[in-house]
């Protein structure tokens, strides 16, 4: 059975008392497990979600930096995270008066820091380590100084320049050890430049420089952060289901201008869907790839990027909404939640190359999220008890 794309949402046939038992999960019933994954704050309404989280028994807390809030300014020294100065803009000259233009020239601002961190991460981070629980960190959005003034979408134009930030935030949360560079890049709004292409068909050199541009900063995020610390894991890709350019199109045009591909540790998807998951699934329509398609999609990352090696999964992002929302066009009844979810865990531990599996967010928001583990008000759904008793 499964969910209506836009339409009315899906009635589970669950009997009755499969029903009531995913609904009891208790802290005693859940299991740690470093494969599972989660999105989610870490404070809602000034009482920590860590005790929670204890409860769903996660191994790894996923989270984001913004490199254009943190560097709003180009730093003066961009690999240093304690590093104060940044470098002025660059001034109006005057057409006719050759004084004025050198007197601006010279102009400086005040030495500050040059990196704004959010006192937040580095809270989030100390919490996480007391639960001995990893933390992954994404790199994305760009500056405008560093883009040539576009919205934070546009890659930057220097690859040099993220890798920079990537060192300086690699150098500043040093007991992260698992990065992931940009978040769905694949669709227009999360990356730029992208030009949209029909799925299943052949790039056009127009098309294909989205996922050259990407190449090329995975390339230089990877080898930035391995300087760091070799124990750094860098997870590229990040894919969404479906996008302006399909996964498949994507991942066979991650090409550097030599025709390699770049390193990365682990490969990235978001692999949402409206069917429950079952790797028996035929493949998905329109170049899409969801939960059922991650056999195929391992086959093809190992061939293309691993080059007949095995690449591991990461899947940063996964939910179920069980409500009309503002993300997904389905939606399921909460029962039914419960069921995929149980099905997601199955297909995972099917496949010992996927390292993680990421829910994103832990309770429902009225009028806009519905894919919560817990209803808005804190209640658990049935799902809740599923993923905390999972040990994939």
């Amino acid at each position: 059975m499964t969910a209506r794309r836009g339409r009315v949402a899906v009635r589970s046939t669950i009997p009755l008392a499969l029903a009531a038992c995913l609904l009891a999960a208790t802290p005693a019933s859940a299991r740690f497990s470093a494969r599972k994954a989660i999105w989610g704050p870490d404070v809602r309404h000034g009482r920590s979600l860590w005790p929670t989280y204890h409860r769903l028994g996660i191994g790894i807390y996923e989270t984001d930096l913004d490199w254009s809030v943190v560097a709003p300014q180009r730093p003066r020294h961009p690999d240093d995270p304690n590093g104060r100065g940044v470098v002025a803009p660059r001034p109006r000259r005057h057409r006719h008066d050759p004084r004025v233009r050198r007197a601006a020239d010279h102009r400086r601002l005040p030495a500050r820091r040059a990196y704004d961190w959010p006192q937040s991460l580095t809270r989030t981070i100390a919490r996480a380590r007391r639960y001995h629980v990893q933390v992954a960190i994404e790199l994305w959005r760009a500056p405008r100084w560093a883009n040539g003034h576009r919205s934070t979408a546009w890659a930057p134009r220097h690859a040099s320049d993220f890798a920079a930030f990537a060192t300086a935030a690699a150098r500043r949360y040093p007991s992260v050890h698992l990065w992931m560079i940009w978040g769905e890049p694949n669709r227009r709004g999360d990356f730029m430049p992208l030009t949209a292409a029909k799925p299943g068909t052949r790039l056009t050199a127009r098309q294909a420089r989205g996922p050259h541009i990407y190449a090329g900063l995975l390339a230089a995020a990877y080898h930035a952060l391995k300087r760091v610390n070799r124990r750094n894991l860098v997870i590229g890709g990040m894919t969404f289901t479906g996008g302006t350019i399909d996964t498949e199109q994507w991942i066979e045009n991650l090409k550097l201008p030599d025709g390699r591909t770049p390193p990365l540790d682990m490969y990235g998807h978001n692999p949402f869907g409206y069917r429950r998951p079952d790797l028996s699934d035929p493949p998905s329509p329109d170049g899409e790839v969801d939960f059922s398609d991650l056999g195929r999609l391992s086959a093809l990352v190992d061939r293309v990027l691993g080059h007949g090696h095995r690449v591991p999964l990461f899947l940063s992002e996964y939910t179920i909404p069980t409500h009309r929302n503002a993300e997904f066009p389905y939606w399921v009844d909460p029962q039914l939640q419960a069921s995929w979810l149980s099905s997601a865990f199955a297909v995972v531990h099917a496949l010992p190359q996927v390292y993680a599996l990421g829910w994103i967010h832990l309770f429902d928001e009225p009028r806009r999220i519905y894919g919560g583990l817990e209803y808005a008000d804190g209640r658990p759904k049935p799902a809740f008890g599923v993923f905390a008793r999972a040990r994939p």
